[in-house]
């Protein structure tokens, strides 16, 4: 099967051939570290840490980049209104942002550098720029001279008098013309600032990102990847700047993932989108929502809509993730009691094991697994496409309980088979982060387990004597002190909620 990519640079998919064969580049625009990171923070790493997993499980070695803006105007004006330094507010803001990815089980990261790890390489790259004919000083700043650039326009669209002046704060009162940006600033009185030919100063927002990538993964490399909103004015001077300098193609395929949009419920009772914002008070950070849901419940609610499309963040789309990711921690305790195999413990898969099918029913069960297991696959090589592969893994965790309601519990066959699927499917899932640890217990609290076993115990019985009246009751019993019950072929399970 061969992968394509859609390339927000071409604007169509394209089948994806890496600029080394079997090796792959890839950099994610990371966040700029003056506040704690936000759930819209969080959704570029899980796609791309996705991306990577999927990519390595196809052979390729693979190299992922997400870098740390850890000096800007933004930060300097936290760090003095907290009366810290910069230094030190940078540092605490991304040491939160590291923690939350592991949360997330965002582990594929190659290299988190710092911009102000890079100094030597933005001040090379701007000199190669002044070189080239490309950048002028003003002042204590370098810009860059648009007029100098190639294609300008030819990833968002955009026309150069389209352009003005004023984004994050690179605009400055010596620039020749709107559309020029800067590439050093002046350090101001009390700024901090690093030795340069210019003078003291510090780095633009855009030449950090081209200096970084290009240290790191070459001066062409194979995927660029940032949210939407990138694309202008970061990412298109990202292009111009770098393939200036070296008269190179920059990245071969840019990725860009749609943006996160906050749902509420209007006093008309109508849900409705907002654009996550301080002055609307409804951004969420990520460590807060650690704090109440699985790392894993929020991976599987970012990978469960397609990269491209936004992603419409609320409270009741996380527990619907949760209650998704339900289905299949029921399943696999189901298989571990069935045939004494714990899907998470790895074991045989089923593509080893359909030799063993005996029955027409046994066949059709292997085929129809694979044919999910299939469709998973052919739903990351169409642009990486996370929902239709989840979807596909739900589907495979359909075939194995209809399988298992059909089976006898005897069946030595069925049990092997049974647990070959729930290997294959845990080890399906592990391709984009999921399953890859049993969910933690759930926290029973003050509940005598005892106790619920002898009513769970007696509602049995009652029901065996068809006093469903009395096996209601237990339940109701059960219900008010928090205990949700489930029938199924194996017995009745019960979980607290």
């Amino acid at each position: 099967m061969s992968l394509r990519v859609y390339n927000t640079l071409s604007r169509e998919k394209e089948l994806f051939e890496p600029v080394v064969p079997g090796r792959v580049g890839i950099y994610l625009c990371g966040p700029t570290v003056y506040r704690p990171s936000h759930i819209g923070h969080a959704v570029g790493p899980i796609i791309f840490d996705a991306v990577k997993r999927y990519l390595v499980h196809k052979g390729y070695q693979v190299a992922l980049v997400i870098n740390i803006t850890d000096v800007d105007d933004k930060i300097i004006a936290e760090a003095a209104e907290q009366k810290r330094s910069m230094a030190e507010l940078a540092r605490e803001v991304e040491a939160n942002y590291l923690q939350c990815l592991e949360g997330l089980g965002v582990r594929g990261v190659d290299h988190f550098p710092r911009a102000t790890e890079h100094i030597e390489h933005i001040i090379a790259l701007v000199q190669r720029l002044l070189d080239n004919n490309a950048a002028y000083v003003a002042g204590g700043d370098v810009y860059f001279d648009h007029t100098a650039g190639v294609d300008a326009g030819k990833l968002s669209g955009r026309r150069v008098d389209d352009e003005r002046a004023g984004t994050r704060g690179l605009a400055g009162e010596n620039k020749r013309h709107p559309a020029d940006f800067a590439l050093w600033k002046a350090a101001k009185p009390g700024e901090p600032g690093w030795k340069s030919p210019w003078g003291l100063g510090r780095p633009g927002w855009h030449i950090e990102c081209s200096a970084m990538s290009m240290a790191l993964l070459g001066e062409t490399f194979d995927i660029h990847g940032g949210g939407i909103d990138l694309i202008f004015p970061h990412h298109e001077n990202e292009i111009l700047q770098s393939e200036t300098a070296t008269g190179k193609p920059f990245a071969k395929y840019w990725m860009h993932n749609g943006l996160t949009r906050i749902k509420t419920k209007a006093a008309s009772g109508d849900w409705q989108d907002e654009k996550m914002s301080k002055s609307l008070g409804n951004i969420r950070a990520i460590s807060d929502l650690l704090d109440e849901h699985a790392g894993e419940t929020i991976r599987a609610f970012v990978l469960g809509t397609h990269y491209r499309r936004p992603l419409e963040f609320s409270d009741e789309q996380l527990a619907n993730a949760a209650k998704s990711l339900q289905t299949f921690y029921r399943l696999f305790e189901r298989i571990a009691r069935a045939t004494g195999q714990d899907p998470y413990a790895g074991g045989q898969t089923i593509d080893r094991l359909h030799v063993q099918a005996e029955t027409d029913a046994d066949r059709a069960f292997v085929k129809e697994v694979l044919k999910h297991r299939l469709r998973f696959y052919e739903s990351m090589d169409d642009d990486f496409n996370t929902a239709g592969a989840i979807a596909a893994l739900h589907e495979m965790a359909g075939a194995i309980n209809r399988y298992l309601d059909a089976a006898d519990g005897a069946d030595e066959t069925a049990k092997v088979l049974a647990a070959g699927a729930g290997a294959s499917l845990v080890a399906t899932g592990r391709i984009i982060g999921l399953f890859e640890a049993p969910p933690p217990a759930p926290d029973t609290g003050d509940l005598d387990t005892a106790e619920i076993d002898r009513l769970i115990e007696q509602r049995n019985a009652a029901r065996q004597a068809k006093d469903f009246a009395a096996a209601d009751a237990v339940r109701d019993r059960l219900a008010a002190m928090g205990i949700t019950l489930e029938d199924t072929p194996d017995g009745t399970l019960w979980r607290k909620g």
